[in-house]
């Protein structure tokens, strides 16, 4: 995996420079998407964003401006440089899916945790101690603010970027909102990623205005703007089509989880791929998984630090679908190992948001029996 990242850090610099660019970008695609999947403990939102911009930039023609391969290209044959214009539907699409995470992270806010405050105002309290506005961020007032003012920001930030009277305001929100999400929260890269993103969101004119040194006039570079030929509208059809593909599947999956019974904070039940950030605390007092061997009746409970990292024990203990996933895993091994299949149950009590502990799942069922659906093993809350 040491090599891996390594590789993703060489392929982002060539994607960055435009450097065999088709290839880099397919493959840094490719690369990120399989970090992604490897674990679903490791789940996190900022990098399934990066996934899908990798994909949107793999097959957009980001470098036909300021990258090596167009240099390369006039040096291999001066007289027939390419125009240093894209298609405006690529850029629509990359603003979208920005657009999309700030609206969809609002909408989630839209219950009713978030509306009384929490969990912010739990976590804001663990930042007493801070310099100058501890006590402050400490009080509840401060929880429910800052609460409402995460959720208007969210719901306008999109509308806010798109649009160029109201860009220059968006932008000094956004970096706010940001720079404070990364100064409270340890959220990665997440904040600095979308402070990026702005640079998608001004007049596309903008780094030639800004930067005209860098850029060589059409005149000079013997390009420009082509005029459309017969066959543009043809060419422009299929790359159309998927982008509306793209942004339907884009605004549908992260409302799925409507489709299902009970709060997703609870049961997770489409909890994934919706850009649901920070809105739910979980916390577990008790974890115990058993197995149940039915000839000899014999019941053990199981060391959890022997089959998992702390993390993936951290992540399941709130889950219920990782939670059925390990035991079906065991009962899996137990059967190769013993030739008959155990009975799994597990024992969870988990509070959300600081209300009263419950069972997550229930304590009776088998959880490797044969599929069911995981709203089948979890308790209401």
């Amino acid at each position: 995996m040491y090599w891996h990242f390594a590789a993703l850090f060489v392929l982002a610099l060539l994607c960055a420079a435009g450097l065999f660019y088709r290839v880099s970008a397919a493959l840094l695609c490719a690369a990120l998407t399989y970090v992604f999947l490897l674990d679903k403990a490791q789940y996190l939102n900022h990098l399934y964003l990066l996934c899908l911009l990798g994909l949107l930039l793999a097959v957009a023609p980001a470098h036909r401006a300021l990258s090596l391969d167009l240099l390369r290209r006039r040096r291999a044959a001066p007289s027939s440089a390419p125009a240093e214009t894209a298609p405006r539907y690529y850029l629509f699409a990359l603003k979208a899916q920005i657009a999309i995470v700030y609206f969809y992270g609002g909408i989630a806010k839209l219950n009713g945790d978030w509306l009384r405050g929490q969990p912010l105002t739990m976590w804001l309290a663990d930042r007493a101690d801070a310099p100058l506005v501890g006590p402050l961020l400490a009080t509840p007032a401060a929880g429910l603010a800052l609460s409402y003012a995460g959720l208007l920001i969210d719901l306008s930030m999109g509308f806010l970027l798109f649009s160029r009277r109201t860009f220059p305001l968006g932008a000094a929100i956004a970096v706010a909102f940001n720079l404070s999400n990364a100064l409270l929260f340890r959220i990665g890269i997440f904040p600095y990623a979308m402070i990026a993103s702005l640079a998608l969101f001004g007049a596309p004119s903008w780094p030639r205005r800004r930067l005209p040194f860098l850029f060589r006039t059409a005149g000079r570079a013997g390009g420009g703007v082509p005029a459309p030929s017969p066959a543009a509208p043809r060419r422009r059809a299929l790359p159309l089509a998927l982008l509306h593909g793209y942004l339907l599947f884009h605004l549908a999956v992260p409302l799925r989880h409507w489709a299902y019974p009970g709060d997703v904070a609870w049961n997770e039940a489409g909890h994934r791929f919706s850009w649901r950030m920070k809105l739910r605390d979980k916390n577990v007092s008790e974890l115990d998984i058993h197995v149940l061997d039915p000839r000899t009746g014999v019941r053990e409970s199981l060391d959890l630090g022997e089959w998992l990292t702390d993390r993936q024990i951290g992540e399941m203990c709130t889950r219920p679908d990782m939670i059925v996933d390990f035991a079906r895993h065991v009962a899996d091994l137990w059967q190769e190992h013993f030739g008959v299949r155990p009975i799994v149950t597990a024992k969870v009590m988990a509070s959300l948001n600081g209300g009263p502990f419950r069972d997550l799942v229930d304590p009776t069922l088998d959880l490797a029996s044969p599929p069911r659906g995981i709203l089948a093993v979890v308790r209401p809350p």
